[in-house]
């Protein structure tokens, strides 16, 4: 038996969300292809067709936008077919390049939160563990010295050391899923990565139950990376525990979702020089390089 940890990231762009995050949610081998299924299947239940087939995928940013809120109640609830009806013209329109009507961007809408919703009941019946890591929006970045450019970040290290605590429990080894960005990049953070795993003494510790080496995939082709969007998305602007306190949220997100990634998240013990302590899938490093006290 081994995990998938499915990985993206949300804002780094450094636009105005509040955090900057990188995660998903690991998922058991044996239930990969079910839950795939299954998310197949809602697609078709809540729009009438399969994104793909209009050139669109499923992300956060188009599920939950605060448009897609205000389109989906200006409206009483559409019955299904009706829904899928609508939400298939709405494609339709946004292929054609010609502006969709109220009772389309309605359905779209409905559909859309519809979709999210069962992505998370998805997500908990295929028994799925949310591990994330977050950085406050304008937090110190390392300097410029090519020793910290080749360093693998804070953030990172502490969501393998998270993800390393569960796999050690679970006597299985784990596997990084990740949306591929730009290959220089990916290539920079590979090399970083295989530094971690073989340099350090915690790297090659945790190379015991984490593959040292990612696999990378395009999000608009490996449906677990964008269900990973969404989560990470809601956690952004929903998800408040410890340190993770920043006062801007979206309380439409937050009402909705943020129970649902609370009941998701790993928590469990963790250990450091001898101590054990009580650990969680979702860590705030509020610096990417200044050590931790």
């Amino acid at each position: 038996m081994s995990w998938l940890f499915f990985m993206d990231e949300s804002g780094h762009d450094h636009g105005q969300v509040p955090y900057e995050i990188r995660g998903g949610f690991a998922l058991e081998d044996s239930r990969l292809w079910p839950f795939i299924r299954n998310v197949m299947e809602l697609e078709l239940e809540c729009f009438g067709a399969r994104l793909a087939d209009y050139k669109s995928e499923i992300k956060g940013t188009k599920l939950l936008s605060a448009d897609r809120f205000k389109q989906a109640g200006q409206m009483d609830a559409l019955p299904e077919l009706e829904r899928q009806e609508q939400s298939r013209a709405f494609l339709q329109a946004g292929l054609e390049k010609r502006p969709p009507t109220k009772k389309q961007f309605t359905a779209y809408g409905q559909a859309s939160l519809t979709m999210a919703d069962g992505l998370f009941d998805l997500l908990k019946k295929h028994k799925a563990i949310v591990f994330a890591s977050s950085v406050p929006r304008g937090a110190a970045k390392p300097p410029p010295e090519a020793a910290f450019n080749e360093r693998l970040r804070k953030d990172h290290i502490f969501l393998l050391e998270r993800f390393f605590y569960f796999l050690e429990k679970q006597k299985s080894m784990g596997m990084l899923v990740m949306d591929e960005v730009e290959k220089k990049e990916d290539t920079r953070f590979v090399r970083r990565m295989h530094a971690y795993f073989t340099k350090t003494d915690n790297g090659r510790a945790r190379a015991r139950w984490i593959v040292p080496a990612p696999f990378f995939v395009s999000s608009e082709m490996a449906l677990p990376v964008q269900v990973a969007d969404v989560v990470i998305y809601c956690i952004n602007w929903a998800y408040r525990h410890g340190s993770m306190d920043a006062a801007e949220t979206r309380e439409e997100i937050r009402e909705r979702y943020d129970a649902k990634i609370h009941n998701l998240v790993w928590h469990g013990d963790g250990y450091s020089k001898g101590k054990t302590f009580q650990s969680f899938g979702i860590v705030c490093v509020p610096d990417l390089f200044v050590s931790r006290k």
